[in-house]
């Protein structure tokens, strides 16, 4: 009997519906946490036909490691963990499993806007320790203010519609993106520094808005500004955020992602009260991790029947 060709997913699982779309296929796990040799690796013993990228780099050694390799596919939207310059020049496709965890993400921003917007963690910090700030602690009030929302695909725009129910004013930058809903204005990125009083980033991470918010964009802001990142870490410079935060130019910031994933420890921001953290789990729902899955499985088996 021949081998079944070979998926290695680069992570410990994938959903059983996923599983079952796959009985086709020999399926190689590379554990919780591999790194880009794990992978280097695994392609060399097992020439895939297909990589699910969960966790991981995966780049050009790796390709060139799998000569059977046909379809890359992100178990998620975000494709930047991919060389796709490298997947082009060897015939490789790369697919991503956009909207699968949009509602998931999304719900996640507005629970760090939230969280910055009404002090949720100090305060229930606060009430453990046995205080009640009642006279003297006032929240944000959100309906009636203005949020930037940096990237308009199924996250960003689930996010603005919230917003929008919320009574909040959206304003929306993305060159990419057509037919936006009447509720979001779309803008340029100088009007939302400028009028903002929330920015929330959903947009991927390339070389042209790496550490789009630094130094000199955040001084362009309104004081007291609060920031949401459930996108990647690279589109802020850490270092900029957390003298802002410091200064009080940024009022507050819920971050789910981070340069350096996992986030290293001791690393600055821990211990910074008006910086609420998680820990890049915004699509880290059950629902999303099976509509991940299954929509990872479906799309590296479309390139792969074509």
């Amino acid at each position: 009997m021949s081998r079944k060709p070979v998926f290695v997913v680069t992570g410990a699982d994938l959903a059983p519906q996923a599983m079952a779309l796959l009985d086709d296929f020999e399926v190689v796990f590379a554990g919780r946490t591999p790194t880009e040799h794990d992978v280097i690796a695994l392609c060399q013993r097992h020439d895939p036909v297909a990589i699910i990228v969960r966790y991981s780099q995966v780049g050009a050694a790796a390709m060139d490691a799998a000569p059977s390799l046909k379809v890359i596919s992100k178990h998620g939207s975000g494709t930047d963990t991919i060389d796709k310059a490298a997947a082009r020049a060897r015939g490789i496709q790369v697919v991503a499993a956009a909207g699968a965890n949009a509602a998931a993400v999304a719900e996640q921003a507005l629970a760090l806007l939230l969280a910055a917007a009404k002090s949720v963690v100090m305060l229930n910090e606060r009430m453990h320790a046995g205080h009640w700030d009642k006279a003297t602690h006032k929240s944000i009030e959100l309906e009636g203010r203005t949020v930037g929302v940096i990237g308009l695909g199924a996250i960003g725009r689930r996010f603005a519609r919230v917003a929008d129910a919320m009574g909040m004013r959206v304003l929306g930058f993305d060159p990419y993106a057509n037919d936006l809903p009447a509720h979001v204005a779309r803008t340029d990125l100088a009007t939302i520094w400028r009028e903002a009083d929330a920015i929330s980033l959903h947009c991927p991470l390339t070389a042209d808005n790496a550490r789009m918010l630094n130094a000199q964009t955040l001084a362009a802001c309104k004081r007291g500004v609060l920031i949401v990142n459930t996108a990647r870490g690279g589109l802020i410079d850490e270092a900029a955020l957390l003298a802002a935060v410091r200064s009080g130019q940024v009022a507050a910031a819920g971050l789910d992602s981070f340069a350096t994933e996992p986030m290293p420890s001791p690393h600055p921001f821990h211990g910074e009260a008006r910086i609420t953290l998680s820990p890049h789990i915004g699509g880290v729902t059950a629902d999303a991790y099976v509509k991940m899955g299954v929509a990872a499985a479906e799309n590296a088996l479309k390139v792969l029947n074509a």
